[in-house]
């Protein structure tokens, strides 16, 4: 449900705080929430996301930079092909939407690429909603909508998303297009990098399907998104239909259960700011005030990731040892716990965890035993 204005207003002011004074808010984006769905009991993430906090020059600050970013030359090569794939009038990509989602419709000839161009997202969202209205009113033909302007609603904060491109097929329904730079090789590409991209797409469906559902006649969004990439070694562009409602929903599931930003705001110490210019202490001290849920897969997507695994190696938290090892050890929260609960020092002989801990303890000095025997021989 969208917030009253007034306390809509009261939480913008109190983002823009958290911020820092005349601080730009970094946008989300369908990547940044995707990897924030994967993790959504994370209320630092939620936080620093929610108020538009750069969380790499954050790291950089805290002294633990990130490893992410694109090299210069990935970039130039990934926009050239994505012109490529968009010349004349997305000619070619359209006879691949065809092709892999929509043989039965009529070959797209003349195709419409409406104009979309506003001022600030709020104005290309509101302009990209117009034109998907407007293409879906005129049943038949072919449109194209380049890097239009998505609104999705993300824990009581908007987050502004720009695919590569969506389709409006003659029959109304839409269809979303990611172009990437990777090669698909003999028709396949890596499965990791595809994944990371159907999680990516499937953030846009969510997206158009609340832009759909303020339609007087809601249109189809598609579950089979087209993923657009380059053929083998060449330039030439090649494409694959994905079904992303494995990862819609799940994605679906997790922003839901996010924690709602104004409650981990109110929650926070008053004059907290998380702006890079702050000294050092001052500014660990403000990260460390909203707690983190760390996990090793937040190496792979989030720019905190390295400053919260110090952190989490210091304190000795389970969790740095991997979600589905946290959620064998029950309410033994920290390795010393567990190597206490091993050795039958501390824990309750009934809990299975400790139990587990206890055999397996049992056979590794039984094995130890056996070899140091067998060495002395």
């Amino acid at each position: 449900m969208p917030l009253p204005r007034t306390r809509g207003t009261a939480l913008r002011h109190r983002l823009a705080e958290l911020r820092g004074p005349d601080v730009p808010a970094k946008a989300l984006d369908a990547r940044a929430l995707a990897a924030l769905a994967a993790n959504p009991g994370c209320k630092r993430r939620a936080i620093l996301d929610g108020a538009g906090v750069n969380k790499a020059a954050l790291a950089g600050a805290l002294g633990s930079p990130s490893a992410f970013g694109q090299s210069q030359f990935a970039l130039t090569r990934g926009n050239a092909f994505e012109a490529k794939v968009k010349a004349d009038g997305g000619a070619e990509l359209l006879r691949l939407v065809r092709e892999k989602l929509d043989r039965g419709a009529e070959p797209p000839a003349h195709a419409r690429v409406p104009e979309l161009t506003a001022t600030g997202p709020e104005g290309r969202t509101a302009r990209t909603a117009l034109a998907l209205r407007e293409a879906t009113e005129a049943p038949g033909e072919w449109t194209l909508l380049d890097h239009p302007m998505l609104a999705l609603d993300v824990a009581g904060s908007p987050a502004f998303l720009e695919p590569d491109a969506v389709v409006v097929h003659p029959d109304g329904s839409w269809t979303v297009v990611e172009i990437k730079s990777f090669p698909m090789l003999d028709g396949s590409a890596d499965p990791a990098k595809v994944g990371a991209a159907a999680r990516q797409a499937a953030v846009y469906v969510l997206a158009l399907e609340q832009v759909a559902a303020r339609l007087e006649s809601a249109p189809r969004v598609r579950d089979r998104v087209l993923l657009v990439c380059p053929k083998d070694f060449s330039n030439l562009p090649t494409a694959s239909a994905v079904d992303v409602r494995k990862q819609r929903a799940v994605t679906a599931r997790q922003l839901d259960r996010l924690t709602r930003i104004e409650d981990i705001a109110d929650a926070l110490p008053a004059g907290i700011c998380f702006s890079p210019e702050l000294p050092a202490a001052d500014l660990t001290a403000a990260v460390e005030s909203v707690p983190a849920t760390y996990a090793p897969e937040c190496l792979s997507a989030c720019e905190l990731a390295f400053h919260c695994r110090a952190r989490s190696l210091e304190s000795g938290a389970v969790t740095s040892l991997g979600r589905s090892v946290r959620a064998e050890l029950g309410g033994l929260t920290t390795v010393e716990d567990v190597l206490s609960a091993a050795r039958g020092e501390t824990g309750d002989p009934d809990d299975p965890a400790v139990a587990a801990l206890r055999r397996a303890a049992r056979l590794r000095a039984e094995a130890l035993g056996q070899e140091a025997v067998a060495g002395c021989r």
